[in-house]
């Protein structure tokens, strides 16, 4: 898998390098503990493949995720693919939990925890995107990453893990 710089560089540099969009300023994204590890369980069940799941909470609180099957045609081992019924159900998930779909993870076997190139061109905008690095079975590094409004590149989130429950922080209108 490529990795994402921050900045466009190749391909998304021309794809309109003259209004590409500056870094936005690193969001904070709180997920519980319990959250983080069932991720990372998913992904050290699925490897060597991708896994994939939805996540759900708000744009700054994840409170839970739900997995989802892999089922890419490319292959599961380098690449993953949310299906429209897939998509429909998490989004059933949520409004029935009385949460909003937040975003997806993947992860990376044996690759580091940065988008791919195939991850910007199959981005959806407004998500937030976690990917996990699984190195020979084992997770390591977990991201969090928000595709760019001009779809140029990705910016990086700070993952703030916290043993707490999540509806702490949580405030809805």
């Amino acid at each position: 898998m490529d990795s994402m710089d921050a900045k466009p560089t190749g391909d998304a540099a021309g794809r309109g390098a003259a209004a590409a969009s500056q870094p936005a300023p690193a969001r904070t994204v709180v997920v519980p503990a319990e959250v983080a590890e069932a991720i990372r369980r998913h992904a050290a069940e699925a490897y060597p493949n991708e896994c994939c799941g939805a996540l759900f909470g708000t744009e700054a609180v994840l409170t839970a995720m739900l997995p989802l099957p892999n089922v890419t045609n490319e292959g599961p081992r380098r690449r993953f693919l949310v299906l429209p019924d897939d998509y429909r159900a998490a989004d059933v998930h949520a409004r029935e939990a009385g949460t909003d779909l937040a975003g997806f993870y993947h992860s990376h076997p044996d690759h580091p925890a940065r988008p791919s190139r195939y991850d910007l061109d199959h981005a959806w905008p407004f998500f937030i995107y976690v990917i996990v690095s699984v190195q020979q079975g084992e997770p390591r590094d977990m991201t969090s990453w928000r595709l760019r409004d001009d779809r140029t590149a990705f910016d990086a989130d700070v993952l703030d893990i916290r043993s707490e429950k999540a509806d702490r922080w949580l405030t809805r209108s």
